[in-house]
């Protein structure tokens, strides 16, 4: 089990970004946050909103500090796999000390 520590922060160690495109579907938000849970891991930031013209599309953008690039590929793949998940895209955020 993957345990977040503060040392994850390092520059070397950059902040993983998830943008999940959905159904607006009640069973949606559990199923992305169980990817992450299931690895002992707790999202350091999630934003969700609702889209669409009848409200039909669910835009959940997560972000996991300190996860290394195998991590957040396998992360990522688990996602493309959830039902009613039409597109994720992934992307990464280092701090300012690693430039």
């Amino acid at each position: 089990m993957s345990v977040f520590n503060a040392a994850d922060l390092s520059p070397s160690n950059p902040t993983a970004c998830f943008s999940v495109r959905a159904a607006a579907d009640p069973s949606v938000m559990p199923k992305v946050l169980e990817v992450f849970a299931k690895r002992g891991l707790v999202p350091t930031a999630w934003y969700s909103k609702v889209e669409g013209r009848n409200g039909e599309e669910l835009h959940i953008d997560v972000q996991m500090a300190g996860t290394g690039a195998k991590t957040a590929e396998h992360l990522a793949r688990s996602l493309r796999q959830l039902v009613l998940v039409e597109l994720v895209l992934t992307s990464e955020k280092r701090s300012a000390l690693s430039a």
